[in-house]
């Protein structure tokens, strides 16, 4: 009987971690395999090389954070607004491999380096406000509030993890929470 190879998802959501942790530069064959408990010969059976690796990654993060929330959202039906508050409850409940708020930074941080990751930054944040457009446009009548609620909310979504700062007298989730009403009302 022949060895259980590892996924090829494995690897990619090893590679994710990484990037999360320590960048591109951390994400090596060598290293994946020791955190999967593997030897590194199973990674060329899935991968020319690691430029393959990272391709793949993006890939995966690209289709994760785009795709696959908006046909996750879109599968439940209900009219705009129910959708965004289903778009509130996922982006703020679920986190993946793939959908870390880590990986966001590390993609981030990447792309001011490597324009090929620019590049594909700005497709996925395009088709993030894209659907952020459709939803806000279909009870908002006036663009530029829509416009407006799309960049707060996008931006809620990027940046929420690094603020720090105290929310006065009501907790993080209260402030979210009004935060949330005004954009849906």
């Amino acid at each position: 009987m022949g060895a259980i190879r590892t996924p090829r998802v494995r690897w990619i959501e090893e590679g994710l971690r990484a990037l999360a942790a320590g960048g591109p530069e951390a994400v090596r064959v060598e290293a994946l395999a020791q955190a999967l408990g593997v030897s590194k010969g199973g990674f060329y059976g899935y991968f020319r090389n690691r430029a393959a690796l990272l391709e793949e990654m993006l890939d995966a993060w690209e289709r994760g954070v785009t795709e696959d929330v908006i046909e996750r959202i879109d599968r439940a039906g209900g009219d705009a607004r129910e959708r965004l508050g289903r778009l509130f409850d996922y982006v703020g409940s679920v986190e993946t491999p793939v959908t870390s708020a880590g990986v966001e930074l590390a993609i981030r941080d990447w792309a001011r380096r490597d324009e090929s990751v620019a590049q594909r930054l700005r497709r996925a944040d395009n088709r993030r406000m894209d659907y952020l457009r459709e939803l806000y446009g279909a009870f908002c009548a006036d663009e530029d509030d829509v416009e407006a609620r799309c960049l707060i909310t996008f931006s809620l979504r990027v940046g929420d993890h690094l603020i720090a700062a105290d929310n006065g007298p009501r907790s993080r989730t209260e402030v979210l929470a009004a935060v949330r009403h005004r954009l849906l009302s």
